[in-house]
C-alpha cells in the first residue's frame, strides 16, 4: 500500500512480516542526504579535494567504472601517511548539516520502524556518519551500537541494537577506530572474502529476517560485497526469506530497473525520481508516514479510516492509492479500525461493498494477515476479498457475510463490525440486491 500521494507501493507481505516483527531494514547512504551527506562517489571525490590531489590515470579509470572502493585503496597507497591520512579526510567529508531542515528525521523513522513491539531494536547500516545519535537524542530513542568488527549474533535472543557493519566514525579523534573502517577494495576483501566476518553477519541476518534495503543504489559497490556473498550462501544450498529493497526510478524505466534489482535476488519498491533531478523526497516522507503509522499502532490505522471513509472508492488511483491503505487498515485483527468504520457519521457510502470489498485482490500471501496459516505449496490460483475470505481452520467453509444456504464460517470482529455498518443501509435497495445475489442467506451472527 502507498502510504503518501506518489509514494512507493510497500507489498503487504513486507507489511505484515515488518508488524510480526521479522524485518530488519539494511540502510546506505542515501537515508543521510538530507543531512548534507554525500554518497560514495561523492565522499571519493571529497576525499581528493581535502587531500589536496588528484586522480592518477589508472585512479580516474576506476573512479569512471564505479568502483570507488578501489579508488580509494588506490589512493591511499600512494598518498604519504597512506591509510590515516586519507581516513581524516573521510571523517571530515561526514560532517553533517544538522541545521538542515529534517535532516535527523529519516533516521528517527528507521528507529521507530525498527524497534518491535516488545521494544527491542533491530537495525544495520553501512553508514560511517553519526546521524543516527544525533536522532535518538532528539527523540528520546537511545540505543546500543554495534561497530565493526564486534557484531552480535543477529538473532532475536542476542541482538538489540544498531549494528554499524562497515565500521563507525568516532566521537573523538581515533586513528584505531578509523582504521577499522571498511571503506577500500582491500578493506571489503578482508570483511567479506579473508576473515568473513561481515559475509558471515549477513548470511545469518538473511536466514534469519526478512532484509528490507533502504538508500542503496542498484550499483551500489556496499551491495554488491553483500549479495556476492548471499549468492556464495545459495550455491551451497541455503535457503533464505525474501529480501525487498527500496530503489529510485526514473519515469519510463521502471521495468528496466525491476530486471536489474531482480538479477541481485532482490525485490524492487520502486519510487519515481524526476528525470535530472535527486529528489528522493517520496522515499523519505513515505518512512516518516510509515513510522508514525506503525509508532501508533491501531489508532494509526484507525486514522487512515478517519482520512477516507467518506471518499468515493471509484477515486482511487495508482498515484494514489487510498483504497489499498483502507484495506490494509481494516484488515487489523483487533476489529477496532473496523468498529470506527462502522460508527462514522455520516456513514460512508454503501459503495465501498460493491466496489473494494468484493474485489478479490488478495492472494496466498495474505493469509497471514488474517490469521489463516498458510500451506506448504503456494497456492498461486488462490484469491479472496475482504468479505469473503478463508477462514484459520482447516476443512472448514469460507467467512462471508451471506451465501446461498452455506452459514459459514465464525465471523471475527472485522466480519462482525462490517456487519454492523451494512445494517446501517438495509434502507437501500442495492444492499437487498447484492445479497440476493450472493445467495440471499444471511449469515447467523448479522446483527
Amino acid at each position: 500500500m502507498q502510504f503518501i500521494t506518489h509514494g512507493p507501493d510497500i507489498p503487504d507481505a513486507l507489511l505484515q512480516a515488518h508488524e510480526e516483527g521479522r524485518v530488519v531494514f539494511f540502510c546506505g547512504a542515501g537515508i543521510s542526504y538530507p543531512a548534507g551527506l554525500p554518497g560514495f562517489k561523492g565522499l571519493v571525490e571529497q576525499i581528493y579535494r581535502l587531500n589536496g590531489t588528484a586522480p592518477s590515470d589508472i585512479e580516474r579509470e576506476a573512479f569512471e567504472r564505479g568502483q570507488f572502493d578501489a579508488t580509494l585503496d588506490l589512493l591511499e597507497r600512494r598518498l604519504p601517511g597512506q591509510r590515516l591520512a586519507v581516513r581524516r579526510e573521510l571523517a571530515k567529508a561526514l560532517k553533517p548539516n544538522l541545521r538542515r531542515r529534517g535532516a535527523t528525521d529519516t533516521q528517527a523513522a528507521l528507529l521507530r520502524l525498527a524497534r518491535s513491539r516488545e521494544g527491542a531494536l533491530r537495525l544495520v547500516t553501512t553508514n560511517f556518519d553519526r546521524v543516527f545519535h544525533t536522532a535518538a537524542k532528539r527523540t528520546g530513542q537511545e540505543f546500543q551500537a554495534y561497530a565493526a568488527p564486534m557484531l552480535p549474533i543477529p538473532k532475536n535472543s542476542r541482538w538489540n541494537g544498531l549494528v554499524y557493519l562497515h565500521g563507525l566514525l568516532p566521537d573523538k579523534t581515533d586513528d584505531t577506530a578509523l582504521n577499522r573502517l571498511v571503506v577500500t577494495s582491500g578493506d571489503f576483501g578482508l570483511a567479506y572474502l579473508t576473515e568473513r566476518w561481515a559475509a558471515r553477519f549477513v548470511s545469518e541476518l538473511f536466514r534469519n529476517y526478512v532484509v528490507c534495503f533502504v538508500g542503496y543504489s542498484i550499483n551500489d559497490p556496499v551491495l554488491r560485497y553483500m549479495m556476492d556473498a548471499l549468492a556464495a550462501d545459495r550455491m551451497l544450498g541455503e535457503v533464505t526469506p525474501h529480501a525487498w529493497a527500496l530503489g529510485d526510478c526514473e519515469p519510463g524505466q521502471e521495468h528496466r530497473k525491476t530486471i536489474e534489482w531482480e538479477a541481485k535476488g532482490v525485490t524492487p519498491i520502486l519510487y519515481e525520481v524526476p528525470a535530472g533531478s535527486h529528489d528522493h523526497s517520496a522515499l523519505h516522507q513515505t518512512l516518516h508516514a510509515w513510522a508514525e503509522t506503525y509508532r501508533d499502532g491501531v489508532l494509526g490505522k484507525e486514522r487512515i479510516i478517519v482520512s477516507h471513509a467518506l471518499a468515493r472508492p471509484a477515486a482511487s488511483t495508482q498515484q494514489d492509492d487510498f483504497v489499498g491503505r483502507m484495506l490494509w487498515a481494516l484488515s487489523d485483527r483487533s476489529g477496532l479500525p473496523a468498529k470506527r468504520f462502522a460508527d462514522f457519521n455520516p456513514v460512508p457510502s454503501l459503495d465501498w461493498l460493491l466496489d473494494a470489498f468484493s474485489d478479490e485482490r488478495f492472494g496466498d500471501s495474505d493469509l497471514a494477515r488474517f490469521r489463516v496459516p498458510s500451506h506448504q505449496e503456494m497456492d498461486a490460483k488462490l484469491r479472496f476479498s475482504l468479505i469473503r475470505r478463508p477462514a484459520p481452520y482447516d476443512s472448514t467453509p469460507p467467512m462471508l457475510l451471506a451465501s446461498g444456504g452455506m452459514t459459514g464460517s465464525q465471523w471475527d470482529d472485522v466480519m462482525f463490525n462490517l456487519a454492523r455498518w451494512l445494517v446501517r443501509h438495509l434502507d437501500d435497495p442495492r444492499l437487498v440486491l447484492w445479497i440476493a445475489q450472493c445467495g440471499g442467506q444471511m449469515h447467523d451472527r448479522w446483527p
